[in-house]
């Protein structure tokens, strides 16, 4: 997927939009807005554990699949609602859950390099939070270390993780900048996604053209020379 971002210096757009008794929830969510920079979470959100919610979605899924007509004893389908509620805790939405959050060990920089580190074409797989289908992008990511470094893997998991819930683009950049920032101990981060969103291309409106941009540039990344060269590093093909 080629970026095709020309970029606006963005930093921290807010997200959080207020609702009122002429809100339309519905054009709300075709409108893509998220609500805070923080995926919404009841406090209660842990009390069950993964078992539990499994079986739960489980017996919730088969009664949907029941509404939509579906023959549940037929042999391909009657495995569905387990698969499905499996697939939800422990796989595409194992983010929401800080058990799994990567664990981010920082090393010396003993090769005292001093240049930005760019992590590009970074495949993730999320789900749009208003229809829950899916969000196909690539992350690129790049730091200039303070005198710590982490390990390669660590950034792709860090991304893996946030994605790995129902998610906005705006909400899952800024949390991605924000969690390096806060692992590597220093501001001079910048986070750039480009994504595709199967609401708008498989509903909808049904543009199967479009991608959606985002980015976050804080600490050294907020100058035009750096980030100037982060955009064309990750531009270049």
């Amino acid at each position: 997927m080629k970026s095709k971002l020309p970029f606006m210096k963005q930093k921290e757009t807010s997200l959080n939009i207020p609702l009122n008794n002429d809100f339309n929830l519905d054009d709300f969510a075709e409108d893509h807005f998220g609500t805070s920079y923080d995926t919404p979470l009841r406090p209660d959100a842990f009390e069950l554990d993964d078992k539990q919610k499994i079986e739960i979605i489980e017996s919730h899924f088969r009664e949907i699949m029941t509404t939509l007509g579906l023959d549940l004893t037929d042999d391909s389908l009657k495995g569905t609602p387990a698969r499905v509620a499996k697939m939800y805790v422990k796989e595409i939405f194992s983010g929401l859950n800080p058990a799994n959050k990567p664990v981010a060990r920082l090393f010396e920089n003993k090769y005292n390099y001093q240049e930005m580190l760019v992590e590009k074409d970074i495949t993730f797989y999320s789900n749009c939070e208003h229809h829950f289908v899916p969000i196909i992008g690539k992350a690129h990511v790049a730091y200039i270390s303070s005198g710590k470094v982490i390990g390669l893997s660590k950034i792709n998991r860090i991304v893996q993780y946030f994605a790995k819930r129902p998610q906005v683009q705006e909400r899952l950049t800024v949390q991605i900048a924000n969690e390096l920032k806060k692992a590597l101990k220093t501001e001079d981060v910048g986070v750039v996604i480009d994504a595709t969103h199967l609401c708008v291309s498989s509903r909808g409106i049904g543009d199967t053209n479009s991608s959606t941009g985002t980015a976050n540039f804080s600490g050294r990344f907020n100058e035009e020379k750096v980030r100037s060269e982060f955009l064309n590093y990750i531009n270049a093909r």
